[in-house]
């Protein structure tokens, strides 16, 4: 029996299911991989097809399957379409030999010709590593990459750290500027802010390359091009190397889930058919993106993914992925409008079981790869197995996003007035995780900061933010809002997963959405950066809120507090709005009442030690009234067991460390 039954026994009667998701896994394995090969040795697709400098010249090759006839075109050859026909190797493969070791050169522009349905079509090459945007035209082509152009990494030392404080990153837009920052921009002016703030781990958006800015990057055209809007990609390969220095790992914000339509610029019908690499007719289309859907039972395709993943961790050297889209993934109907109150929904014939096994191939091969790599999944229908090594039945991510969490935050932010917070209901949330799955909690990540959202901030203070974050300035709702962000965030991180996740700039309240330059806002990138100003400029309320998360996570990962997979509550009072949770080593107390302070509260502790104040809320350095003394609890014992008496302002929470104070 595989061990994801005996954590979860009430998935028994599905033990056919999860039988038949392990055989297909097997049995495609069996398939890919004669004569003992591995998956590190079967994806390398790219080390094969693309533009390759060899002896004598440069060998480009392509698979085109559904193509009568390939050419090369570009700066080499004055833009002739036909000059240079590719060779018909056999089984979808074309390749052109060039002779000289100039006939190309680094950024020599280029596209593919493709010979198929009576027509000459224009394509980037499918393996092209750099693609780039003419400025007066915006018309998008390959540029050719030398390998000779080697960069020096210092990294061969490096690991990533076990316990993940992630900080979600977009490279255009982290610079205060109105416009699109660069690889080396962030490099030397964000990384320094993320370590500052005890940040491990940053997740970078966006970096396949996009035709559309506005996508975020979440509609891939090509999967092996570093987007070049941000610079090259030895800039890119700089950003990475100087934050392994710093003990940053990286992970690549992957798109598997799907393809961008476009054919001039995407691998869509590149060559001549939907169906080189996405499923044909209604199944290959998705019905809210827009986007085409992967065939993921075609053995080309998977090549072609798995190398993506290789490539990027081998040239590139992310430290992992967080797949993105993964709900989409593993059903037909892309989980669109699916309620998944019942576990038969995992198991059905609405199932993808296609995608199943190749997320499970994925997660194999970046472990063969690095097996130190770190795998996050985007996944809000809460299928079994996810975050379990495969030889237990499961699909082998290391974590899943708790997508839940911010949903809840913004249901009760938004739909209840704060005297009807459910603090039993919010914490059931926290602690609504799959036995032996790891969780990434998180209060927003850049969903909840996109225009026409709001961040919790925001939601908290709306208008009054533009008018009255001075420190010198007292208002109640930015009082409220300041308390509030605070109290959600070091609850989130406390008791809601294995892992943590911000987005850049929600730390300390940024106070504005994402708006992307588009045509209904006059193409502005005034929304489209962040302000790292407002918190350094020293006058504004936002320090406090930097501040405080600085200190929130360097006290939890002093007591390594995701070692502890679930927090133990110790008191729950519900109309005093009070709860207080251990985890690690330090005890979580929070009152939430907007009004009621209370005093002489029995909390119950599990040692019979001092307890003294490791991080209050309220300090004033945070924006607080200091209230709460940063003073020393000895437990008392009353009936046998232990108990600290605590003193809980309204909206107020305190954080006390077991044992003698050492922070």
């Amino acid at each position: 029996m595989y061990r994801i039954l005996e954590l979860n026994p009430q998935l028994q009667p599905f033990a056919g299911d999860i039988g038949l998701r392990m055989h297909l896994y097997e049995t495609t394995k069996k398939r890919l991989l004669p004569d003992g090969m591995t998956l590190n040795e079967f994806a390398n697709a790219h080390n094969y097809y693309g533009f390759h400098r060899v002896r004598g010249g440069w060998v480009y090759r392509e698979w085109a399957p559904g193509a009568n006839q390939l050419y090369l075109m570009g700066d080499f050859n004055g833009w002739n379409k036909t000059s240079h026909p590719l060779k018909n190797l056999g089984n979808g493969n074309w390749q052109l030999f060039l002779r000289g070791g100039n006939s190309l050169w680094d950024g020599c522009k280029v596209k593919t010709v493709v010979d198929a349905n009576l027509e000459l079509t224009e394509h980037i090459p499918l393996y092209a590593r750099r693609a780039v945007q003419d400025e007066k035209t915006y018309v998008f082509c390959g540029e050719v990459v030398d390998p000779k152009n080697v960069f020096k990494w210092t990294d061969k030392n490096f690991k990533s750290e076990k316990q993940l404080y992630i900080y979600e990153a977009h490279v255009g837009m982290a610079q205060e500027e109105g416009r699109v920052g660069t690889y080396r921009e962030f490099a030397d002016n964000v990384l320094p802010r993320v370590k500052q703030g005890g940040y491990n781990t940053i997740q970078l958006m966006a970096i396949m390359e996009h035709p559309y800015y506005g996508s975020f990057g979440y509609q891939v055209s090509n999967f092996f091009a570093a987007s070049s809007r941000f610079g090259k990609p030895e800039d890119l390969k700089y950003l990475i190397n100087k934050a392994h220095e710093m003990g940053i790992a990286v992970l690549l914000d992957v798109v598997h889930s799907h393809a961008v339509k476009n054919t001039a610029e995407g691998i869509n019908m590149f060559d001549g058919t939907v169906w080189q690499f996405f499923h044909d007719g209604p199944k290959g289309e998705h019905p809210a993106w827009g986007t085409k859907c992967f065939n993921y039972g075609k053995d080309e395709v998977i090549h072609f993914l798995l190398s993506n993943l290789k490539f990027w961790m081998t040239e590139y050297h992310f430290d992992g992925f967080r797949f993105d889209g993964v709900t989409s993934m593993l059903y037909h109907d892309h989980g669109l409008g699916t309620d998944f109150n019942d576990n038969s929904k995992y198991f059905s014939y609405n199932t993808h079981t296609e995608a199943v096994t190749y997320l499970q191939l994925a997660n194999e091969l970046i472990r063969e790869v690095n097996p130190n790599a770190i795998t996050i999944s985007e996944d809000m229908s809460g299928m079994p197995g996810m975050c379990l090594p495969i030889k237990d039945g499961g699909i082998g991510f290391d974590y899943r996003l708790g997508m839940g969490l911010p949903d809840m935050w913004i249901r009760t932010v938004k739909e209840l007035s704060d005297e009807e917070w459910d603090i039993g209901k919010m914490w059931g949330d926290m602690c609504l995780r799959r036995p032996g799955e790891k969780t990434i909690a998180y209060v927003e990540s850049h969903d909840q900061a996109l225009v026409g959202d709001k961040t919790m901030i925001f939601r908290l203070a709306d208008a009054a933010m533009y008018t009255d974050m001075n420190k010198d300035c007292h208002n109640m709702v930015i009082d409220r809002a300041v308390a509030l962000h605070k109290m959600i965030r070091l609850f989130t991180l406390g008791g809601g997963g294995e892992g943590y996740l911000n987005f850049m700039g929600n730390e300390f309240g940024h106070p504005e959405w994402i708006d992307f330059p588009r045509e209904g806002n006059g193409w502005s990138y005034h929304y489209c950066r962040r302000q790292w100003s407002l918190r350094e400029n020293g006058f504004l309320k936002y320090q406090w809120l930097g501040d405080f998360d600085e200190d929130m996570i360097k006290l939890a990962k002093k007591n390594d507090l995701f070692r502890q997979q679930m927090a133990d509550q110790m008191l729950y009072k519900a109309p005093e709005k009070i709860i207080v949770f251990y985890r690690k080593g330090l005890l979580f107390a929070f009152n939430f009442h907007p009004t009621d302070s209370v005093t002489n509260v029995l909390v119950p502790v599990h040692q019979n030690t001092d307890y003294t104040v490791a991080l209050s809320t309220d300090d004033k350095k945070y924006g607080g009234q200091e209230l709460i003394e940063h003073m020393t609890y000895p437990a008392k014992v009353f009936d046998g067991k232990n108990y600290i008496e605590l003193y809980l302002p309204a909206r107020t929470a305190v954080v006390l460390k077991e044992g003698k104070l050492n922070i």
